[in-house]
């Protein structure tokens, strides 16, 4: 099975996340799709990450009925941080039945030379990009290996989101209606 990875911190997740996702299930660049929860992300600072189990939890109760999707706690067992090739090697031994590729935006596309052996990600697991506000990404990459999908530009962040909880704005359509109530419920 071609199993699409849409790894990131979910902090949390939200609606463009969702989005993304069903579009590339929906264009048939993958036959399931994994959110993959990174509890440390190489190239951010993890001040204001909320724990991981908890954004586990968001990433379950947003695909609870999405069809072909999944919820991965994968990298919470490897060591840390856990650069991306290391996740996809691991993952290709620990499921050697399925095919991996990596979801990312049009704003890792162009930064993802800063990424640790990022031309085997893209040789060995191959790329699906998805459009991103204020990043153009040409369809005909410098990177062979790669897909493109179509998806809205959703303009969601969840810096966005976190700064309107602790103001205590509502976040309303910006994450689905039980991640929204489990963030209340938690702060």
């Amino acid at each position: 099975m071609r199993i699409a990875i849409f790894s990131g911190s979910f902090n949390p997740i939200h609606n463009g996340h969702l989005a993304i996702a069903r579009e590339v299930l929906k264009q048939g660049a993958a036959d399931e799709l994994w959110f993959l929860v990174s509890p440390q992300n190489p190239l951010k600072k993890n001040s204001d990450l909320m724990d991981e189990k908890l954004r586990m939890k968001m990433v379950e109760l947003a695909i609870e009925d999405e069809p072909g999707m999944k919820a991965s706690d994968f990298e919470f067992h490897l060591p840390r941080p856990s650069y991306t090739i290391r996740t996809l090697e691991k993952l290709r031994i620990a499921y050697p039945q399925h095919q991996f590729t990596l979801l990312i935006g049009g704003d890792n596309l162009s930064i993802i030379h800063k990424w640790v052996e990022y031309k085997r990600i893209i040789s060995e697991f191959g790329l699906i990009v998805y459009p991103r506000p204020g990043y153009i990404n040409e369809e005909d990459s410098l990177f062979s290996n790669t897909t493109f999908v179509t998806a809205p530009l959703i303009d969601i962040s969840a810096t966005e989101i976190r700064e309107k909880l602790n103001k205590g704005e509502t976040i309303s359509g910006m994450v689905p209606e039980k991640v929204g109530k489990f963030l209340i419920s938690t702060i």
